[in-house]
This record gives C-alpha cells, structure tokens and sequence, in this order.
C-alpha cells in the first residue's frame, strides 16, 4: 500500500501536444510531451568501472564508463543479432559475470511488480541470440553465479535451463497449481505488500537451487467481474461478464502456508529446509551469500515486530538463527527490504534507537557496529567497502524534505556527498568507486550526473534541457515550503501552490492533495512532488482553475523518526484526519483563503483519509474526492493492515472507526472514483461505503471505471478521471 501513490504516479503518460504558451491542458499532464527523461534500467557491471543502460531509442543496450559518462560500447542491439531476431525488448538481466544477458519481450502484466515475459539468452561475445524456453512465456529469472544455468517459474512451477547443455530444459516442481500452490514466485499479498516478484535463488556454487513455496489452498477467494469494456476489449464476455478469481486474504483470514526448498541439481533431490517459522508467519525473502553451504532465510512473525534472519544449509537442510530484529509496534518493510549480504557482512536498517540507523553484523550474526548515528532517518543502503569500512547511503539530514547522499568512514565522521539542496538518489559502482546521481528539487526535472565516491562532480549524464524548454513556455505557479502547529501541539510540514499572478488582496478556494499513509511522505523538495507527481504539474492545472493547491504531511508519515511515524499504530485514520482538519482551520486563518470553500482530495489511502476528515466532525470541507479508498480495514490485506492494526479479534475499536461507521458524520460534496478491476482495493470497498451513505441519506456521485485497477488508466481513462476531479471542485466550490 506505502507505494500505491508513486505506482499511480507511473503510469501518467499517453497522448498531447502542448496547448499555448500560457495554459496547461488537462492532456498536457497525462501526455507524454511534458513526461521526464529517465536513464534506465542502469546496472554496475562487475568490473567496478562501467554500466550498462538501455539507449535513448530504446534498441539497444550500452555500456558506458562510470569516470567520463562516455559510451564506451554496444553490449546488445536488437538490429544486429545471430540467430533469433526481435523487433524491440523490454528490459534486461546481465549474467553475474558479465558475458551474457536475458533479454526481456513481450512483458505482460499480472500484479503491481509480478509479469510475464518472452526472455531470450545473448552472448555479448558472439552476438547470438537464443530463446530461453520454447514452451510458453516465463516469471523471474534468475543466472546461476557462473552464468551457465538460469531458473524460472511458469505456471507456479519452477524450471531449469542449463546452457553448457543445448539449454536442456527440466521440471524442477510439479505441484504448482493456480490458486492452489506456488513454487519460486511471492503470493499476491507477499508480493504486494513485501515489495518482491522472486522467491528463488541458487547458492554460492550453483549447485543447489532454493525457493520458497507457498501452499494458499486454504486463502479465501476474491472474485473480480470482469466486462468487455474498450482499450483493450475483452470479446470474451461482449455478452454476459466473466470473473478473475485469486487468493486474497483480508484482514484476520488464513494466509498461504509458506516453507523453503532446495534442489540438489546433480542429484535431483529435493529437500525442505528446516527453516522454524510460526504456522501464521511470514517468510518474506530468501538470499544466497558467498558460502555454497549456506543461503539466508527472513522469517517475521504475524504481528511483524520480529524479524528474524537464518542461516540454513541447503544440502543439509540445518538452520541457525543469525539475527532477531525485535522492534516496539513493528518491523518497518523499508527497513527489512534494504537489508544488504556484502560478502562476510550484513547490514541492517533499524529503528530501534527512535531513527532508521545502518547497523554491521558479521556472517556469523555477531553484532560488530553501529554504523550511523544521528536523530535523522537513513532512507536507502547503497554500498558499503569491505576494505575501508566505508558506507553509502541515503539519508533525511537536512529535513524530512530532502534527501542527501552520504558517506560514513569507519572512524565515524560522516560526509555528505550531494550538498545541493534537493531530492538526491544514487546508484553505486561494483566497489563503491562512483555514483550515478538524480537530483531534482520542486521546481527542476531530473538532472543525473557521474560522481566519484568523494562527491566531485565527474560528468553530466542527462539535465532534461528538452522539459526545461517546453516547462518555459509556460506560466507555472509558484511553490513554497510552510509548516505551523497544531492545535495538540504538532508541527506539521506542508507545500503551497499559489496561482501565477497571485493577489494576496483576494480569497482563493484551497485544494488539499494529501496521501497520509504510514510511512509516506508527499511534503517533498523533489520533482516526484504532486498529486500526481511531474513537479506538481497536475496542481499547476488546478491553479489556473482558480485555486490554491496544499499538501500537508500529518502524523504517520516519514522522515521525521519512528515516534512520528508509529504513533498512528492501532488507530489508523484518527491522528490522520484531524491534521487535515487542522490544516483547513491554519489555512481558513490566513487572509488570502477563502475558508468556506475549502476542499481535499485523495488516492488510495490518500482516499480512505479524505472520507475520514470530511467525517472527523468538525464540518470544515466543502468538497472532497475519494479515488480507490479502502472503507474498512476488514476489507485489507492481512500483511499491510495488521502491520499497523493488529487482527480485527484483537482490535475492534481500531478497526471499527472507519468511513462506513462514520458515514452519517460526513459532511460536504463527495466524489467517488474506483476501478471496477481493483486487485488492490476492491470495489467491494466502494459499494460498502455507498450503502452506508444511501441508509444516512448522504448524497455523493460516483464515477466508476470498467475492468480498470487500482491505477484507473488505459485509453483516456486517466484524462477522463483527472478531468472529473477538476470539474468537481469547480463546480462545489467556484459557484
């Protein structure tokens, strides 16, 4: 759920021109003319002084060198290959060694990060060209160490293809079944909401292979009906609806049954792992290390205030617990997901001391180090040096508003590396020898730059002169950062965007994006700022309306340390709601606001929180839209909800405040907007709500998008879905 906002974001791109030299259409924003320049799929390659990205045209794979930012070779072209020809790829896998490469087609996807494909093995060398399987498309592959064997899952199976063999391909499982069992790939809601699409791994050596296999018979069933519908057509059911039915399980439900396996490839054993898992817990990722004779193994309890990582034997099948993480309320995901196995070390985020600290673990679990110290939150682990005792990372040091690339020497003195103000994301050589670095503020596109590991500026890779023309053609409103407190006595951290040509003698309607979610963080000094993101473009839209647009950070978001963050735990919404409430009441305060026509607006948990302050009570919203808002956390995921709610059996109160219960409280003009094909939050959410609203006499409209997820995209769907939010407050708050 933490990513719902950003994976909206993704897909804003699709079919304009820019409209005059004074105003931003509507299709403007959702086109691609106004979209960034990204360097993509950017990967270290192993001789710590050159990547490989894919080229600007999207044919071809090159290599440049990490010192002068220089193309330094063709690695793949799709135009020039032996053997196999291809008309365009997707994205790639480069072996361990270098040498070779699975090259990704035909992508179709199932889930937020899960996909098929049609992958073909490259030889860099000899240019040619093979497919990896004849018999149907394929799900995460991985390359053995020595490049020489490459696993992957179709159908829930798992299959081996050795290339030193004519790529002989075998079965290695054979009771992978949909809705049943599935061997080598996370299940809807580890994948979801543990931020993962692979399940599976070799060790050291190649010889084993190990995954984890999750057995969801016995997980209720969500059943999503499915329509013709247009852009794509579905003439499978031009004449009665058809259904998608999965594995979901809500709040307090069964999960799936997870255990680990390995795969003796000489032998063609299989064993279970005797990995000690509780029988509702989770097992939430699964890592070789440089040791064939050990692989380590993540293991979290229901509640998720334990984390505890394993080192199993894959032959022997042996565990020995390594390392308990044990947090007060829980483990965050970020933290578990950043975990690092850099040969004989592992590093781990942790909160324990109040803020996300690096700590340094030996192989054998020993606690050697703190690594980081400071009242500020490590956001991101990029690299750490064996040979130094140097660490990389990401961190919120200046404020919870930006980002900075840092450097920690064994000694402890710490270095910022990136001191421009801003939004800094890095991406570390092989060794830690330079860093390609995208830095962006509120008000410019994404520049990327080649540094050294001392910060110095090394090339200029990309400064999207191009959107920086065509952004001047334009008269884009002015942002400013602000923050006030609370009547409770909180400060809050916010972003204002004022009309161009902005008179401070008038009074202006206020717009409220905000998304609110644990962890999350919208308040930001990066170009990824907006309800939609593109550097608030969306907002500026909204501006030439006529309106104000703000965003404020509430309590149980990021950046400011686990007591901010955490303090939300068993009661989400509550603290949530009443910062909008309070946000609305700072804003009616000031002179240019005008304080009766103030609305809000949110996606996802974005939605589920402007249904619950327009219900906190006190009537201070004219207008608010709610797009795929969950409505009851009963109707969650067991995995996200019970992370910050506990189970419904042990928490009734927490669960029981809700938009449905607080239906007849609302006050204002309600949109609402879902997906009918909403894998995530399901329309379920949506028809609870609104005969909770139809039995308190609450008026609302309702727009509703045919086969459309949680993203509502596809065609002009996102055209039309931002235009009726526009439309809406125009017509609430501008009579």
């Amino acid at each position: 759920m933490k990513r719902l906002f950003i994976m909206c974001v993704s897909f804003v791109m699709g079919m304009a021109n820019i409209a005059s030299a004074d105003n931003i259409r509507l299709e403007d924003v959702t086109g691609g003319k106004l979209r960034a320049t990204y360097i993509s799929a950017v990967t270290p390659l192993p001789d710590g002084d050159s990547y490989a990205c894919i080229d600007s045209n999207g044919k071809k794979i090159v290599c440049h060198s990490f010192r002068t930012g220089q193309q330094t070779g063709v690695l793949f072209d799709a135009d020039n290959t032996v053997g196999e020809k291809i008309e365009s790829f997707d994205n790639f896998i480069m072996s361990p060694d270098g040498t070779k490469m699975l090259i990704q087609t035909n992508t179709v996807r199932i889930y937020r990060r899960s996909f098929t494909a049609v992958y073909y093995i490259y030889n860099i060398g000899t240019r040619k060209l093979e497919r990896l399987s004849d018999y149907g498309p394929q799900q995460s592959p991985v390359w053995s160490p020595d490049g020489n064997l490459v696993a992957f899952v179709r159908d829930n199976d798992i299959y081996l293809v050795k290339l030193l063999y004519g790529n002989a391909e075998s079965r290695v499982t054979k009771d992978g079944k949909k809705n049943e069992v599935i061997n080598g790939i996370p299940d809807w809601v580890n994948e979801e909401e543990f931020g993962f699409n692979t399940a599976l791994t070799f060790n050291a050596d190649g010889t084993v292979l190990c995954w984890i296999r999750y057995d969801e018979t016995k997980v209720p069933v969500y059943s999503l009906q499915m329509f013709k519908g247009m852009k794509p057509a579905r003439d499978e059911y031009s004449v009665y609806p058809g259904e998608y039915s999965y594995k979901y399980p809500k709040a307090g439900q069964q999960n799936s049954t997870v255990s680990v396996h390995s795969f003796d490839i000489l032998s063609k054993q299989t064993r279970k792992l005797q990995v000690p898992v509780d029988a509702d817990g989770y097992i939430p990722r699964i890592k070789p290390t440089g040791d064939a004779q050990n692989i380590i193994v993540y293991t979290m309890n229901r509640h998720q205030d334990v984390l505890c990582l394993y080192s199993v034997n894959p032959k022997s099948t042996v565990s020995r617990l390594l390392i308990k993480e044990s947090v007060p309320k829980y483990v965050k995901e970020e933290a578990m997901e950043g975990i690092r196995i850099v040969g004989n070390n592992i590093l781990v985020p942790s909160d324990r001391d109040g803020y996300v600290q690096l700590y340094l673990y030996g192989i054998n679990g020993q606690l050697q180090r703190r690594l980081t110290t400071g009242n500020r939150d490590v956001t991101a682990l990029y690299g750490f040096d064996e040979k130094t005792g140097d660490v990389y990372y990401q961190a919120a040091g200046r404020s919870p508003m930006n980002r900075e690339v840092y450097v920690t020497r064994k000694n402890g003195k710490t270095e910022c590396l990136t001191p421009r103000e801003g939004w800094n994301n890095a991406v570390f050589s092989t060794g830690c020898k330079y860093f390609i670095n995208q830095w962006s503020d509120m008000n410019t596109p994404f520049e990327y730059t080649v540094c050294s590991n001392s910060g110095k500026k090394l090339a200029q890779l990309e400064d999207n002169g191009a959107l920086k023309n065509k952004l001047s053609a334009y008269s884009l409103p002015h942002k400013e950062m602000f923050s006030f407190t609370t009547s409770e006595g909180v400060k809050l951290n916010g972003v204002m965007i004022k009309p161009a040509g902005f008179d401070a003698g008038k009074k202006y309607p206020v717009i409220m994006w905000q998304y609110s979610g644990p962890g999350s963080q919208q308040v930001v000094n990066s170009w990824n700022l907006g309800s939609m993101g593109q550097g608030a473009l969306y907002d500026a839209y909204l501006t030439e309306q006529g309106f104000i647009v703000v965003c404020v950070d509430g309590r149980g978001t990021g950046g400011r340390g686990s007591e901010f963050e955490k303090c939300t735990y068993l009661s989400l919404g509550d603290k949530e709601s009443k910062d909008q409430v309070e946000t609305a009441l700072y804003l009616g305060s000031l002179p240019y606001v005008d304080k009766d026509n103030i609305g809000i607006w949110g996606w996802s948990y974005g939605g589920f929180n402007t249904l619950m302050s327009m219900s906190e009570g006190r009537k201070v919203f004219k207008a608010g839209v709610a797009v795929a808002p969950p409505t009851d956390w009963r109707f969650y995921d067991t995995v996200y909800t019970e992370r910050f709610m506990r189970t419904p059996n042990e928490n009734p109160q927490g669960y029981d405040d809700n938009p449905i219960n607080r239906a007849d409280r609302l006050s204002g003009e309600l949109l609402l907007c879902h997906g009918l094909a909403d894998d995530n939050v399901h329309p379920q959410n949506l028809y609870e709500y609104t005969e909770a609203l139809v039995q308190a006499d609450k008026d609302f409209k309702m727009n509703v998008y045919t086969n459309r997820n949680h993203s509502i995209y596809g065609g002009k769907t996102r055209t039309h879905l931002l235009r009726q939010i526009a439309e809406f407050f125009k017509d609430k708050m501008k009579r």
